[in-house]
């Protein structure tokens, strides 16, 4: 087994990573990408108002590793860092108002017919890809669905969460009435933007066909293209979007960018200039195109990209900067969102030594998984100087797979953990990197001191048929470590753990709640929701732990309506209505309650169960 285990992460650390690439944007629609008055001085980002893994081995490796606002007429979209949290008032869809189809634009068909696809079912997934099936959104009204998803502010706070979400929004499911099909697909790719998957979202704008888009499509197939740092994805909407009325100023550049790309460098000076003249740009936003043209062919433009002054990050800077390898200087990466530390994770020009953080934030948000993860740390590890690689993660992270002895094993899985300076993230991240490594430890009480990290990190990308081999180990532990398991165990494990009611519940809350008592109260909303413990203990406790379990909301009715018209991707958007916020402090555990509940009603329970775990280890 040694042997194997060293020939494993052997394998793991000397294959080169590719990644894709990403940019950044806001939340309710994908606005016009390019900054105020295009061109003039910037100002201060504005912060927003508030506003299958198989039924018994759940592993993030078993989804695909595939990442702004609808168009309103306005011509700003920032990358605002923080956003406020609107989960704990549900979802009232009688406060959502109802919006006209946009037009389908009038253009030439390439196609002949019979090639067309129709936008009655729209989607990327397989039925092996674990594709929710055609019927994930009938049955649902499609002017309710798409206020709800764009409501949600992402990233929300569960990984796992997440991870169940990019499946509901890439299944190729029909759409639901009173809606656009085009314009349903613009709203699940950008959804899936602002989760931070830039890729998904660039292949749901790809599986419609163009002579098929509106306005809204277009809006969000130019988010998608600078997302994925690949402004030649833009070349095929380029003289559809100029076609439409009023359209975005950033398509004659675009246009520009296209020809330059093409090859034909005298068009695309021509064109770049008609199209200075006529947006206005001018300082970096009219350099980075001519940067992008100069990589198609030779033209006689130098292009100096200076950031000075720059303070407000758009899509369109990013975007650009990104596809040209042009280095954004940290002080606007941390002006902006996480999601936008998920696209850059996928940047095919950044170099591995440089995306550590990015790649943290990517597996810690679901776009990573924990196998991509491990491979990103492999391929750092095979750009670091010899000289260089003690004490550096990747070198940890061999000897956590391939130490000459468990003990050494288990000490350098310690040493990735044990850094509290790190946020929370990061913190979680290293829990993703080491889940295999854990998961090889025999199970016992040798390690008793970190049972429960062992176990946090086995969940984390859904290993439960390991982690329930240490049922027995974590009886026979005492004290808050093993407190710590039995509760992981007890929500995360694939069966219901004898005796383990409300004096366990009491027990835990006392030893582990912390000062707010947070952390019992998920474990009560996540017994209670999984069924794993009785209707009297739940009685019993459900007000002391601040879990109303029979109390209705817009949210909770929607919900059940949902789940009575099997509607398993409408379940999905609602669940993760109920899990907004950028951390677990925000989410009720009333939240968690309903949205365990109804995963496991609809038969997602093993992806219930990894959400209550993870609800347990970050909160």
């Amino acid at each position: 087994m040694f042997s194997r285990n060293r020939h494993y992460f052997s394998f793991l650390l000397s294959g080169a990573v590719l990644l894709g690439s990403i940019p950044a944007l806001s939340q309710d629609k994908p606005e016009s990408i390019l900054p105020p008055g295009f061109g003039e001085p910037d100002q201060p980002v504005e912060k927003p108002a508030s506003p299958d893994a198989g039924p018994k081995k759940p592993s993030d490796d078993l989804v695909p590793d595939i990442q702004l606002r609808i168009p309103d007429g306005s011509d700003r979209v920032t990358l605002s860092k923080s956003v406020q949290s609107t989960a704990g008032a549900g979802v009232n869809p009688d406060d959502l108002e109802a919006e006209d189809t946009e037009f389908v634009a009038q253009l030439p068909q390439d196609l002949p017919p019979s090639l067309r696809r129709s936008t009655f079912q729209v989607g990327v997934l397989a039925s092996d890809d674990h594709d929710m099936g055609a019927t994930a959104f009938s049955g649902v009204d499609g002017k309710f669905m798409t206020q709800v998803m764009r409501r949600i502010e992402a990233p929300i706070a569960s990984r796992w969460a997440s991870i169940v979400l990019r499946r509901a929004l890439l299944s190729k499911s029909i759409t639901p009435s009173r809606v656009n099909g085009a314009d349903w697909a613009a709203e699940r790719a950008w959804l899936l933007l602002r989760m931070g998957e830039a890729d998904s979202a660039r292949m749901m704008v790809q599986a419609v066909d163009v002579d098929q888009y509106t306005p809204k499509m277009f809006d969000v197939g130019m988010q998608a293209s600078l997302a994925s740092a690949d402004p030649a994805g833009m070349c095929p909407m380029v003289e559809p979007a100029i076609a439409l009325k009023n359209p975005q100023p950033a398509w004659l550049l675009a246009r520009a960018m296209c020809a330059g790309l093409a090859g034909e460098s005298a068009q695309a000076a021509a064109l770049i200039d008609v199209a200075r003249s006529k947006t206005k740009a001018r300082g970096l936003d009219a350099l980075l195109p001519e940067k992008v043209i100069g990589a198609g062919g030779n033209t006689r433009r130098a292009v100096n990209i200076q950031w000075d002054g720059v303070r407000v990050l758009t899509a369109w800077r990013f975007g650009l900067a990104s596809a040209t390898g042009i280095k954004i200087p940290d002080k606007l990466m941390a002006t902006v969102g996480p999601q936008v530390l998920a696209w850059q994770a996928r940047s095919p020009l950044l170099e591995n030594t440089n995306r550590n953080k990015a790649a943290d934030m990517a597996a810690s948000l679901g776009v990573f998984s924990s196998s991509a993860l491990v491979d990103h740390y492999a391929a750092v590890f095979d750009a670091t100087d010899p000289s260089e690689r003690s004490g550096s993660v990747p070198m940890m992270l061999r000897t956590a797979f391939a130490g000459s002895a468990e003990t050494s094993r288990v000490a350098a899985v310690r040493q990735l953990w044990n850094n509290p300076a790190l946020p929370e993230p990061e913190r979680y991240s290293r829990l993703l990197l080491t889940s295999r490594a854990a998961a090889m430890v025999a199970p016992g009480s040798t390690f008793s001191a970190d049972i429960d990290l062992l176990l946090a990190s086995m969940l984390s990308s859904g290993l439960d048929i390991y982690a329930d081999r240490w049922e027995r180990a974590v009886a026979n532990v005492s004290g808050e470590p093993g407190m710590r398991a039995r509760g992981l165990l007890a929500v995360g494990g694939t069966k219901r753990l004898d005796n383990f009611g409300r004096v366990e519940i009491d027990t835990y809350q006392t030893m582990v709640g912390g000062d707010d008592g947070k952390k019992g109260s998920f474990l009560f909303a996540a017994l209670a929701g999984l069924g794993r413990i009785s209707s009297a203990d739940i009685s019993a406790r459900a007000e002391r732990y601040d879990v109303p379990v029979g109390r209705e909301t817009s949210w909770t009715r929607a919900l059940e309506r949902a789940i009575a018209a099997k509607a398993n991707g409408a379940v999905v958007v609602l669940c993760a209505a109920g899990l907004q916020g950028r951390d677990w402090s925000k989410v009720p555990p009333g939240n968690l309650y309903h949205v365990v509940s109804a995963l496991r009603r609809i038969g997602y329970e093993a992806e219930a169960r990894m959400i209550a775990a993870e609800a347990l280890t970050r909160a």
